[in-house]
């Protein structure tokens, strides 16, 4: 199976190009500045989601499955970037190879288009984003769903929770922690840390992903997530146990996002339903 993958330089994008060759797939890797391919199966390609020139869908290959990663501004969550420049530029590319003939398409959304609602999320809630991120994550779903009603297309919208691993921003609370152990640095500031959340590793992510892209391009809205509620502590503690770092934290310095609730997590009942069937 041929699949594109856009965005397939970044954090997530590099171990679900990974992940896809070791299932066999032949991929084509898509960002402004490709890396070097891993191995024979994958072809790098140099293309601006915002400015991908004619006939986008024949420079990619006419994959069997578009796997879409690819997205701008963040971490930025509240700027207006997302609805003025990122949602139209990426609806138009996504338009523009299903009008060339895509049949099956899947799309990296967010948690955030959950908005304020706590506790497990499942799929079958509504968006209620109040981040211009999540307003435009939502906003392309919409618009996709609305497509495929006009002409069918497979499409699997994949809600990511807190992916986190190596090669994550340097902005991330992972990434943060891991620079504090290495700098032997004696403190760790971080939030009071009682807020619930659902990390994964991106490892276990990009293995779900690149199953959902092989085998479920169809498959709607779908979770990727632990589905184990915990605590920013008890996660930061955790990995430092499995660093076997001694740091103390310095809980209490930053406030909590005005973005999330207190406590959520995401369902996995459908994710693992569809993993059954892998």
């Amino acid at each position: 199976m041929r699949v594109a993958v856009t965005g397939a330089s970044g954090f997530i994008g590099r171990q679900v190009v990974r992940e896809l060759v070791a299932r066999g797939a032949a991929v084509v890797a898509v960002s402004r500045r490709p890396d070097p391919p891993v191995s024979d199966a994958v072809t790098p390609l140099a293309m601006d989601i915002a400015a991908p020139g004619q006939a986008p869908f024949e420079r990619l290959g006419r994959p069997d499955v578009l796997l879409h990663l690819a997205w701008g501004g963040l971490p930025n969550y509240h700027s207006a970037h997302h609805l003025d420049t990122e949602f139209p530029a990426h609806a138009a590319f996504l338009d523009a190879c299903l009008d060339a003939g895509l049949q099956r398409l899947v799309v990296a959304g967010t948690c955030l288009e959950y908005g304020l609602q706590s506790g497990e999320l499942d799929e079958a809630m509504s968006a209620s984003p109040v981040t211009a991120y999540g307003q435009a994550k939502a906003a392309l779903h919409q618009h996709l769903v609305e497509r495929g009603q006009d002409r069918g297309f497979g499409l699997a919208w994949l809600r990511l929770f807190y992916l986190y691993g190596p090669g994550q921003a340097a902005s991330s609370l992972y990434a943060q922690l891991r620079a504090a152990v290495a700098s032997n640095a004696r403190t760790f500031d971080m939030s009071n840390g009682d807020q619930v959340r659902d990390f994964l590793p991106i490892e276990t992510a990009a293995a779900h992903i690149a199953a959902i892209a092989l085998g479920h391009a169809d498959a709607g809205t779908v979770n990727i997530c632990s589905g184990h509620p915990a605590t920013v502590t008890d996660t930061v503690r955790g990995w430092l146990r499995e660093w076997d770092a001694d740091i103390a934290l310095n809980r209490g310095v930053y406030a909590y996002p005005d973005y999330e609730p207190f406590a959520f997590w995401g369902s996995t009942r459908r994710l693992h339903s569809l993993l059954e069937t892998t």
